[in-house]
């Protein structure tokens, strides 16, 4: 029998957590509903939980171009492509580096770490990348960031609790260094994997400064320049002094929420079906057991 002080803590842990569930959802219900709110009352600051005013407006503007959806498609690639070699990449080198019998491993680490606090800087990266021919093309995307130091490090940690007994018994069994990797390494690795995976989609999924960079072709430009451009747009026809007839005033409102909107939706269907992967994968990955 449960006592009143048990049933005391229930009530108060039970109320603290919606407590915090409400204050982390509250900012994201309230860009939607101002997504789908008209202009005065959002410039009025009445918009809270729900929409007032029920306007369709931006999103009918910004969904009936086709150059959105050409953009849409673009981001959709370039993550796709971009997130599986991140992967590939990361495994190759995290997977050889969890070897303390590896030669110049711990130079080779040294070596990585450097990375992430030194770089060339933004004209000779621009310089390299349209010299090799990249300019206006997938791999000014996927080529230049595909690997993340710090992904990388968290797959080493992670590889490196994995019993070395297994391999052992691999290799008495006839199996190669990729044979254990398939066949043994990977299968065991699919919470740091999807942890990686959905670090790296919403690395690509998010980027636009290299297209802003490297593209000059508004027809392999990804989403996020798009709605970038609308933006832009919209204020500079408000500061013109555009009329409500042609929506641009309603447009001005409401574009920045309604980019929120169509940008973060995708990350969040996608999210519930690896979820029970990541919390698991960062936490094996994080600490050296």
């Amino acid at each position: 029998m449960e006592s009143w002080q048990y049933k005391v803590f229930k009530v108060f842990n039970v109320t603290l957590l919606l407590f915090i569930v409400f204050v982390t959802l509250f900012p994201f219900i309230n860009i939607v509903a101002q997504s789908f709110s008209s202009e005065s009352y959002i410039n009025a600051g009445e918009v809270s939980l729900w929409p007032k005013g029920f306007n369709f407006d931006t999103y009918e503007v910004i969904m009936s171009d086709t150059m959105f959806w050409i953009n849409y498609k673009n981001t959709v690639i370039y993550t796709l492509v971009g997130t599986f070699i991140s992967l590939v990449l990361s495994t190759m080198i995290a997977y050889p580096l969890s070897k303390t019998r590896l030669r110049g491993r711990r130079f080779l680490t040294l070596f990585f770490v450097f990375t992430m606090f030194f770089n060339g800087g933004l004209i000779p990266n621009y310089v390299l990348v349209t010299s090799l021919g990249f300019g206006n093309s997938l791999w000014a995307i996927v080529i230049p960031n595909a690997i993340s130091v710090f992904n990388m490090l968290i797959m080493r940690t992670f590889f490196q609790n994995i019993p070395d007994e297994l391999e052992e018994a691999a290799i008495m069994d006839g199996c190669n260094t990729f044979g254990i990797l398939f066949k043994i390494i990977l299968p065991l690795s699919k919470p740091i994997i999807a942890t990686m995976m959905l670090f790296y989609a919403v690395a690509h999924w998010n980027s636009w400064f290299p297209a802003f960079i490297f593209f000059t072709d508004k027809e392999l430009f990804p989403v996020s320049i798009y709605l970038r451009n609308m933006i832009k747009g919209a204020e500079t026809a408000l500061g013109a002094g555009a009329t409500s007839a042609d929506n641009m005033v309603q447009i001005s409102a409401n574009i920045k929420s309604v980019t929120m909107v169509l940008t973060v939706l995708p990350i969040l269907l996608v999210y519930p079906y690896i979820q029970k992967y990541f919390v698991s994968g960062v936490m094996l990955g994080s600490v050296k057991g």
